[in-house]
């Protein structure tokens, strides 16, 4: 019934506004289907589908983005493996897990059974799956990486891709989520985590802090000394920088050699694109490379923490086992009638030697 709505402009006699950012993705369970059947019809590409190699900077998705509505309930998991074995049963060859669709569902499944089993999952503090790692507290960081001001025009283009949209692909998550934290800002994955959960259309609880532990590197992926950088990542999938352009209109006239780096770009040049870098556009807000090893640095310190924590507890734990004295057993009075029984059978049986009598 209409007179239960929420009056638009034009009803109340104003005119309507235009839309700046039209939501790309309608909710509710009819946009679900309408939008996993579309991607079900494109069956090469489902059987093919490799997360790794889609592209995080696309002008448009690379991926199904049936994430929000998987989310909110509007699209069954079930419904979406089952989808997904019909059309894996049409090629003798199709991608597989971890990589794969069907992979992406179970890498759901695996992160709501750690958000289930593990206490204080969403924080650091008392979360016994979490590295213990001294992050700033740096709000100014946060918030310069939150609003697009980090000087990087791939992860401020990401933030304002999120910002507007409500959604980024998987691998643009991984580039902002490593820069913030064991990248570049060493800010904690637990701030990173709520900005995330304030603009994701798909925000879930255990997939967002599972997430942006493994980033961190504070759990399920320890490999700190790989780290993501905020330019040539970028330019493996964009090289042109395209999504920089849209994303960062002000820097769509930076020539393609300076447009992840347009610090470096003479001030002409600069002029020519009518965008001062530290006037127009900010400077970076770190040097990338060395950063990036200083916190390689403080994460290994971490590391090597947490293994010196670890081997104490166990040698005191051992310690402890072996001041212990053993409990004296005590023998039951069942079964010493056991024995005693036994006793008695053996001394009644009659010998080897004792002739059978007639009887």
């Amino acid at each position: 019934d209409d007179e239960h709505l929420v009056p638009t402009l034009e009803s109340l006699g104003y005119p309507a506004l235009p839309d700046p950012n039209p939501c790309q993705f309608r909710g509710g369970e009819t946009k679900a289907l309408d939008r996993l059947s579309m991607h079900l019809k494109r069956k090469k590409w489902v059987a093919k589908f490799e997360k790794p190699k889609t592209s995080p900077n696309a002008l448009d998705p690379a991926t199904t983005v049936l994430s929000p509505y998987l989310k909110f309930g509007c699209l069954s998991p079930r419904r979406f493996y089952a989808g997904l074995m019909d059309v894996y049963s049409e090629f003798s060859v199709h991608a597989k897990p971890p990589v794969s669709l069907e992979g992406q569902l179970y890498w759901r499944e695996f992160f709501y059974l750690n958000s289930y089993a593990t206490p204080n999952y969403h924080k650091m503090e008392g979360n016994p799956i979490c590295r213990q790692i001294p992050w700033s507290d740096n709000k100014e960081l946060l918030k310069a990486w939150e609003e697009s001001r980090t000087g990087f025009p791939f992860i401020d283009a990401i933030m304002t891709q999120l910002r507007t949209t409500g959604w980024i692909h998987h691998l643009a998550r991984h580039m902002v989520a490593c820069f913030l934290t064991r990248g570049d800002l060493w800010v904690s994955w637990e701030k990173g985590a709520r900005v995330f959960d304030k603009y994701l259309l798909d925000a879930d609880y255990a997939l967002n802090n599972g997430n942006w532990m493994w980033l961190s590197c504070s759990c399920f992926f320890y490999q700190f000394f790989r780290c993501y950088s905020p330019i040539a990542f970028g330019k493996k999938t964009d090289p042109n920088g395209d999504y920089i352009r849209k994303w960062l209109p002000l820097l769509k006239k930076y020539p393609k050699k300076y447009i992840y780096e347009p610090w470096k770009a003479p001030k002409s040049v600069q002029q020519a694109c009518g965008c001062i870098i530290g006037q127009d556009y900010p400077e970076p807000i770190v040097d990338h490379t060395p950063t990036s090893k200083q916190n390689m640095s403080k994460m290994k310190a971490a590391y090597d923490a947490h293994k010196a924590a670890s081997k104490s507890k166990s040698s005191s734990k051992s310690t402890s086992s072996s001041r212990t004295p053993s409990p004296v057993k005590r023998k039951s009075k069942g079964a010493a009638r056991i024995r005693k029984l036994k006793q008695t059978k053996i001394d009644t049986k009659p010998s080897g030697n004792t002739k059978k009598q007639k009887t």
